[in-house]
């Protein structure tokens, strides 16, 4: 985390000739909700993609003969595919931005589609899966970018728009999984190849309004965000503790995503399609939660909703382990709400703290993000084959408190004047 925060800093230096330029996307008085949707249902449909690989996971199990080490590997090559290019992507997209590598991006995530679907052995659902998550990697940056440009300076809501339509993609996923996948086989994943043709047209039509509208949204900006005292040493330090909060919560989302399938069956000996329809009930609550994190920090603070996402879900990460079929379901939609509004909140906050490096920013903490979800359920997965499944629950349930640490977060906002 101290590399990634050193990252940051050493691209620092030119920061104030680049705000100005950044800002211009902020334009001032409206904002651009067609752009904003189109930009969410191409995110719905790269992250349903996405998340059809954890949902398969007890497919590939069974035929393959894997382990839990092996099923955490496949997500922790995933994870890393889809979190080491991004801070880098981004940083050059800042200087010189590519509005159709949005298209090129899901042109990836297409093709690890067709190779997954196909996919005869272990060593070929890694490379698949790679391929997927540099799609991931090359995708969200730049439509983070397109997401702050069209924000009209209610920021916060259009990360928030941004975010919803990948969450609510990834809770699809179990269910389309659930649906046709565990039915009809592995090759069935194929017919999923026409979400990705439909997310190229959507995002080739972005890249246009992207490159008509580059340099006279700059042309027009009327408003600037008034920028904070904050010292370089006090910036990295806040930068740090944000990306704790991250490992925090994207550990514990690992441990749902990769294997609140397998608790479920082994805990409660329900089915797989059961199980998927959990998976998917919790993964809505995130699309939920992802939805009202980021307007309600526009109204009142970003530091708040990150105190209430991360500390308040202890509570209930705590009891979980504990609960019956039924509470574990409702506990866990109330983990998804709560722990999902923190991401919106997060990334404006360092968006914030660093102004300018908009691309950047994305890529590191989303990039992080996956880089942490990939790590956690790798490790998890080897504990899981030490100890037990319902071990790693009782484990992730304290990794909420590392939320305490959000008071030393300086309190920063921005106000839009004329």
């Amino acid at each position: 985390m101290f590399i990634f925060a050193r990252f940051i800093l050493v691209n620092m230096q030119n920061q104030d000739d680049q705000t100005s330029a950044a800002l211009a996307g902020d334009i001032a008085g409206k904002t651009i909700f067609s752009i904003l949707l189109s930009i969410s249902f191409s995110h719905l449909l790269n992250d349903t993609i996405q998340s059809l690989i954890p949902s398969i996971y007890p497919v590939v199990k069974n035929s393959f003969h894997l382990s839990f080490s092996q099923i955490g590997m496949i997500t922790l090559v995933f994870q890393l595919t889809a979190s080491l290019f991004q801070p880098l992507i981004g940083l050059y997209t800042d200087r010189k931005p590519q509005p159709y590598s949005l298209a090129a991006g899901m042109v990836f995530t297409l093709s690890g589609l067709i190779l997954l679907s196909q996919a005869k052995n272990y060593a070929m659902l890694l490379v698949s899966v790679a391929v997927i998550g540099t799609g991931s990697s090359v995708f969200h940056p730049e439509a983070s970018k397109v997401a702050y440009m069209a924000s009209g300076g209610r920021r916060g809501l259009a990360q928030s728009i941004f975010q919803v339509g990948g969450n609510l993609g990834g809770s699809l996923g179990p269910i389309l999984a659930a649906l046709i996948i565990v039915p009809f086989g592995q090759s069935s994943i194929l017919w999923f190849s026409i979400l990705s043709l439909v997310a190229i047209i959507v995002l080739l039509n972005v890249g246009r309004w992207y490159t008509n509208h580059m340099n006279r949204m700059r042309e027009k900006v009327t408003a600037v965000m008034k920028g904070h005292n904050l010292s370089r040493a006090k910036v990295a330090s806040s930068v740090v503790i944000l990306l704790i909060l991250i490992f925090s919560k994207y550990f514990y989302l690992a441990s749902i995503t990769s294997y609140f399938t397998f608790y479920l069956i082994h805990k409660f000996n329900v089915s797989i399609q059961t199980s998927q329809v959990h998976l998917f009930l919790f993964l809505f609550a995130v699309a939920t939660g992802t939805l009202l994190g980021g307007p309600i920090g526009d109204r009142v603070g970003r530091k708040y909703v990150i105190w209430f996402s991360i500390l308040g879900v202890a509570p209930f990460t705590l009891l979980l382990p504990f609960a019956s079929l039924f509470w574990t379901t409702v506990l866990s939609i109330m983990i998804g709400v709560i722990l999902a509004s923190a991401f919106s909140a997060i990334l404006v906050y360092a968006q914030e703290l660093i102004p300018g490096k908009i691309g950047m920013i994305s890529g590191l903490f989303f990039g992080f993000a996956f880089g942490m979800g990939g790590l956690g359920s790798a490790l998890l997965g080897m504990l899981a084959d030490k100890t037990s499944i319902d071990y790693v629950y009782h484990v992730c349930s304290f990794l909420p408190l590392i939320g305490i640490l959000t008071v030393f977060l300086p309190d920063i906002g921005t106000k839009r004047v004329s």
